[in-house]
C-alpha cells in the first residue's frame, strides 16, 4: 500500500488547518492516504473546536498572538518551536483496522525519537489523566500522550470526515517564550533537533511499522485551490474562529 508523503512546509494558522482538512477530504472522496509535516510562520494559538475564543484572553501572552480554531477537539495549543504532523487515512482496510491510530502513531514517534538518541527518555502516559492547568493542552496529560521527564512533549487529536480519519498532533522541540511553563526536548533532554530531522525519522519508522510505501509527492493544483478557499472562507474568518 502507498502513503503519500507531502514536503515539510511552514504556513500561517489558517492555511495549516485548511491543508489538514483538505487531506481528510481527499482521503474520503479519492481514498488517498497522506502524511504531512509542517511548521508555523509565527507563534500561533490554536483553539480546540469546542473552546470559547475568549479562553485565550486569560493569559496576556496568548492574547497577543494570532489564533485559529482547529477542526479537532482538545485544549489550547501554542505552535512555535515544534513539529506538527497530519495523517489522513481513508475509511476501512487497510488504513483503519483494529487499534486506534492515536497510540499507533505515538509508538511510531517514540521509536523515531529513540533512533535520534532519546531511547528510554520518552514514554506514554499510563496513569489517570492529570491537569496542571485549565487552558493549555500540554498542561493536561491524558492516556496515550507522550511524556519526557514527566513533561508532555507530544499530543494529538482526531477528526472524522465521512469515516475518513484525520489525526494531527504536535511535538515540542524547544520551549517557547509564550509558554514558559512548557519545556521541550531541548530543555528536558539536552538535545537540539530540527523539524526536518524528526519528520524524516518519523516517516522512516512509520514505513517500517506498517510496511506501507511512502511516496514523496507535491500538492495538486486542485488541492492548492481548495486549501486557499478554506483558508480564506473558513479558517481565516471571524465567523469560524470566534464561533464560540
Amino acid at each position: 500500500m502507498s502513503l503519500r508523503l507531502l514536503p515539510y512546509a511552514i504556513a500561517d494558522g489558517a492555511t495549516n488547518m485548511a491543508a489538514d482538512e483538505t487531506l481528510v477530504r481527499i482521503a474520503s472522496t479519492e481514498r488517498i492516504a497522506s502524511l504531512r509535516f509542517y511548521g508555523w510562520t509565527t507563534a500561533t494559538v490554536s483553539l480546540g473546536y469546542f473552546q470559547p475564543a475568549s479562553v485565550r484572553l486569560a493569559d496576556a501572552r496568548l492574547a497577543a498572538l494570532p489564533f485559529v480554531r482547529r477542526p479537532s477537539g482538545g485544549a489550547t495549543l501554542v505552535h512555535h518551536h515544534e513539529l506538527t504532523y497530519c495523517l489522513a487515512l481513508p475509511a476501512g482496510a487497510p488504513w483503519q483496522t483494529g487499534e486506534s491510530w492515536m497510540p499507533r502513531m505515538h509508538r511510531v514517534i517514540t521509536a523515531a525519537l529513540a533512533e535520534l538518541g532519546l531511547a528510554g527518555q520518552v514514554a506514554p502516559v499510563m496513569a489517570n489523566p492529570i491537569k496542571h492547568g485549565d487552558i493549555l493542552c500540554f498542561q493536561q496529560h491524558t492516556s496515550g500522550d507522550l511524556l519526557s521527564a514527566g513533561q508532555k512533549i507530544v499530543g494529538s487529536a482526531q477528526r472524522k470526515y465521512h469515516q475518513a480519519l484525520m489525526q494531527h498532533g504536535s511535538l515540542l522541540l524547544a520551549q517557547s517564550e509564550h509558554t514558559p511553563s512548557l519545556p521541550g526536548l531541548q530543555e528536558l533532554c539536552g538535545i537540539t533537533l530540527t523539524p526536518e530531522q524528526v519528520a524524516a525519522a518519523i516517516a522512516k519508522e512509520l514505513q517500517r511499522a506498517t510496511a506501507w510505501t511512502l511516496q514523496t509527492a507535491e500538492w495538486t493544483e486542485a488541492e492548492r485551490a481548495t486549501i486557499g478557499e478554506l483558508a480564506a472562507e473558513k479558517y481565516g474568518s471571524t465567523a469560524w474562529n470566534e464561533r464560540r
